[in-house]
């Protein structure tokens, strides 16, 4: 079990190494092509996608849940800047909101084993000890989730662990997410402007 969880664990690290690869190289393209510092490029890109744009964020955003491959704060920015604050906001919810359902259901049918096999130890050990308060893990759950300082991912499947039932679940994800992704996306697309104000255009 062990030799498993450690294979699973180099294979989590290098996907996430290749997806941080191909995420710097698709920014080096979109930079090379005027679509960080061009409106009309970056809306006649998100044109050329057509319906097949929002359809691929939003697997990827799913993806990147469940399989942190690409850093979420990434994608959150890349939705916005792609798409626009809008449309931006509402395909990273829809992908996070369904990424999450499903880390949950993932925790719920296979167990804590999975949970330790595609987490550090450290953070497990960290914030295992929230199973043992009952009822109370509920509303430290709902505060993590509306606040963005703790690992939802994470914490998603640790709540699969617990008696919470799928309704409620979906609820505090539903009710909760808009919020601390409304903070989060607006905060690192304010730092990605301020660095952008000291890339020269050409």
């Amino acid at each position: 079990m062990n030799t498993i969880k450690k294979n699973v664990k180099n294979m989590i690290h290098i996907l996430s190494a290749c997806g941080m690869i191909a995420t710097l190289i698709a920014m080096y393209f979109a930079y090379e092509h005027g679509l960080f510092t061009s409106a009309e490029k970056l809306k006649a890109f998100v044109d050329a996608i057509g319906i097949w744009g929002p359809i691929t964020f939003i697997l990827l955003q799913l993806i990147q849940v469940v399989v942190p491959i690409i850093p979420g704060g990434i994608t959150c920015v890349a939705g916005i800047i792609i798409f626009g604050p809008f449309w931006g906001f509402i395909y990273n919810y829809i992908g996070i909101v369904l990424g999450s359902l499903i880390n949950f259901a993932l925790a719920r049918y296979y167990g804590q084993t999975l949970i330790r096999t595609l987490v550090s130890d450290k953070v497990y050990t960290k914030y295992a000890s929230w199973l043992s308060q009952g009822e109370r893990f509920d509303k430290l759950f709902a505060l993590a989730i509306f606040f963005p300082v703790a690992p939802d991912d994470f914490l998603c499947m640790l709540a699969g662990l617990t008696r919470m039932t799928y309704r409620k679940f979906t609820t505090i994800i539903v009710l909760g997410k808009p919020a601390s992704l409304l903070i989060y996306s607006l905060g690192l697309t304010s730092i990605f402007d301020l660095i952008l104000k000291f890339i020269p255009t050409t």
